[in-house]
């Protein structure tokens, strides 16, 4: 197997401050990048932070320029960020929870959260999904949040060959025992490493219970952050076994 080192970015998103949160992605991925990280997820929404009723406001087409510090630090680094943000695909369509793959060649592909939370189809419209990220010999599937609480998406993505099975989330305080067991669960039940980015702080009227983590292919918790706060959780592959690691940043 190929080197690989993957990270969860746990983030304190400011609502509706794309500039600030924009700082604050690429001070991310600076730090990531001086650990050797080739990919790094970020939280559900963590440009915007978790904020439904701001969204509309909020929403760009995915090759707005607003994106474009964060494409050229993308570039720069020779780092794919998967940065959350409301996007719309038509400029009168509906709003989607994207995930916008930010690659180290300077592209963009999106992935939009296909399974909304109770109440989010107030202000969201249901996604596509996305591809997976090729790596290598690897293919990274991605999430958003309620995604994964539908069995079938972890299992469709690794029989699609997924190796890696990365989610941004709103994860609070309340539904962490339950939303972590899933995850570890899949891990196992489907020989996936499972990556959990979570936010770091409070967010849309949720407390937020941080605690990213990352799970080997046995379920087994490679590294997680201890509570809430700014932190990255790695993994780090080398002759096929994975090391953890959390940094605070």
């Amino acid at each position: 197997m190929t080197a690989l080192t993957l990270a969860a970015a746990q983030t304190l998103s400011i609502a509706g401050d794309l500039p600030a949160n924009i700082e604050r992605h690429l001070a991310f991925m600076q730090a990531a990048a001086g650990h050797g990280v080739q990919v790094l997820v970020f939280p559900e929404l963590s440009l915007t932070g978790y904020e439904p009723s701001l969204a509309a406001g909020l929403a760009i087409a995915p090759d707005d320029p607003v994106l474009t510090p964060l494409r050229d630090m993308a570039r720069e680094l020779r780092l794919t960020a998967v940065v959350g943000m409301p996007i719309r695909l038509a400029p009168e369509g509906g709003v989607l929870i994207g995930a916008l793959v930010l690659a180290a060649d300077g592209s963009v592909a999106v992935y939009t959260k296909q399974y909304l939370h109770p109440g989010e189809e107030l202000a969201f419209v249901a996604g596509q999904g996305g591809a997976a990220l090729e790596r290598g010999s690897d293919r990274i599937a991605l999430a958003v949040c309620a995604d994964f609480t539908h069995a079938s998406h972890p299992r469709l993505a690794a029989e699609a060959g997924a190796t890696v099975y990365a989610a941004g989330v709103l994860i609070s305080e309340g539904g962490y025992a339950t939303d972590s067991a899933l995850l570890q669960g899949y891990a196992a039940e489907h020989g996936l490493l499972v990556l959990m980015a979570n936010h770091g702080g409070p967010s849309g009227g949720y407390v937020c219970a941080g605690r990213s983590a990352i799970w080997t292919a046995d379920g087994g918790l490679l590294a997680a952050v201890s509570g809430v706060g700014e932190a990255l959780v790695i993994a780090r592959r080398q002759g096929g076994q994975w090391a953890g690691q959390v940094v605070a940043v």
